[in-house]
């Protein structure tokens, strides 16, 4: 018998094989063998309207931002060029004009 992959999902070593599709019982995952290898380790960052964020892309901030340890403040409106994405609270890695480099939470801004 043959050793199938773990669910990428929830990790369950219990999947079976559906014609062409690997199927996860525990959590109703569905992926195509090979697939697993591609999108593991990278999850999808969503804007606040649920828009998929990519590296490069340009968003603008969707509300008022304090800045920690400072008294600046990132305005509504904000274009904010050449995203970065990374792991963590705040998914975002970027450069703002007269702030400098930050991080922000997808949640905050919009796909321009």
């Amino acid at each position: 018998m043959s050793a199938l992959p773990k669910c990428p999902q929830c990790a369950s070593e219990f999947t079976y094989q559906d014609g062409e599709m690997l199927i996860c019982p525990e959590c109703a995952h569905e992926w195509q063998p090979g697939a697993e290898e591609e999108t593991a380790g990278k999850a999808e960052v969503k804007d606040a309207n649920g828009n998929v964020l990519q590296d490069g892309d340009t968003v603008t901030v969707i509300k008022d931002l304090k800045v920690k340890g400072s008294s600046l403040v990132v305005k509504v409106g904000t274009k904010v060029k050449n995203i970065r994405l990374v792991d963590g609270d705040h998914d975002i890695d970027c450069k703002i004009d007269g702030i400098g480099a930050m991080q922000l939470k997808s949640m905050y801004v919009k796909k321009a």
